[in-house]
């Protein structure tokens, strides 16, 4: 998307012209909002800040007198400009060489975007690929109604639907998703346990240390978009995705990788460098006690936004 002159590489509006100071604030003001349902919509942080842009245009263009809400008129937009952006995605997805995984962020703090978005179990990779089972209309009833906690008159509004419409919607949303999503979450300190335990196993090829901490059903996510080192098709199974692991991945690693803990999208993950440039990331799904999913993305597009590796970075 062409850039617009008021707005700066991330999407964030910025001028020194007072005639357009005002809108330019309020925009500023819901930012985080809109950046929080974009990114959740569309899985991407390029695809997010696109739609932020377009948003701040059409906000732009419209007459202060003929809107009552900003913040609705703002999500309205967004919210229909993502569901268009996910219909025409969904076809490009299909063409997708290999799996497709959201784009990581990470949510360290001061990192940015952090700075822009809402924290919390719903930005989780495990999540945001359960949502890739809605379609773009459930996805983003699900999302205004159980992470931005809109009521269904506001969401009839900002959707264009009936609130019947809504319910019903909703209501297979929940469905989708409530059948695959894990019983007990796990803690913080459970996951960063069980990312330790799983990272030293696997740098000492220690097969029954892996074993102990995956479950039976356990599932490999791997993402290289054709660009990079990835398994093509999803690996089910304790036993499968050990030899997936400490086969294939660890013979076509680079040696010289450096690794870092990193918080990514909100929970406890590794990037790795090569050269100083992210590599890859690594997060897991954790529940009752044991890794349910394990998510590899390796794609250099997905991992462009993320900060390199400074020079004095311990």
């Amino acid at each position: 998307m062409r850039k617009n002159s008021d707005m700066d590489d991330r999407g964030r509006p910025q001028t020194s012209d007072p005639a357009v100071s005002i809108p330019l604030a309020t925009f500023d003001q819901y930012r985080s909002l809109l950046f929080s349902i974009a990114y959740r919509m569309l899985g991407s942080v390029a695809d997010a800040e696109d739609m932020l842009q377009e948003t701040y245009i059409r906000w732009q263009k419209t007459s202060d007198d003929t809107i009552r809400s900003p913040r609705a008129f703002l999500v309205t937009i967004v919210s229909r400009l993502c569901i268009n952006q996910l219909q025409s995605a969904r076809v490009q997805r299909e063409e997708y060489v290999g799996q497709w995984l959201p784009e990581p962020i990470v949510t360290d703090l001061g990192s940015d975007p952090l700075e822009i978005i809402k924290i919390d179990e719903s930005l989780s990779m495990a999540f945001l690929v359960l949502l890739e089972r809605l379609t773009p209309i459930e996805r983003a009833v699900f999302l205004l109604h159980e992470v931005f906690e809109y009521e269904y008159s506001e969401i009839s509004a900002v959707l264009g639907q009936s609130e019947v419409n809504c319910r019903q919607i909703l209501r297979r949303a929940r469905q989708h998703v409530s059948a695959t999503r894990p019983r007990f979450e796990a803690s913080a300190k459970e996951q960063n346990d069980l990312l330790q335990r799983f990272l030293e196993a696997i740098g000492t090829g220690d097969m029954e240390g892996l074993l102990a901490l995956l479950s039976h059903d356990v599932v490999l996510h791997s993402d290289g978009g054709g660009k990079a080192v990835a398994v093509p098709n999803l690996v089910r199974g304790a036993d499968n995705v050990i030899r997936g692991i400490l086969g294939a991945f660890k013979k076509l690693l680079p040696k010289t990788l450096e690794r870092r803990p990193a918080r990514i999208n909100g929970e406890p993950g590794v990037v790795s460098y090569l050269d100083g440039k992210p590599y890859s990331v690594v997060t897991l799904d954790v529940a009752d006690g044991r890794v349910h999913a394990i998510y590899i993305l390796t794609n250099p597009e997905k991992l462009a936004h993320l900060p390199e590796l400074s020079a004095n970075s311990n």
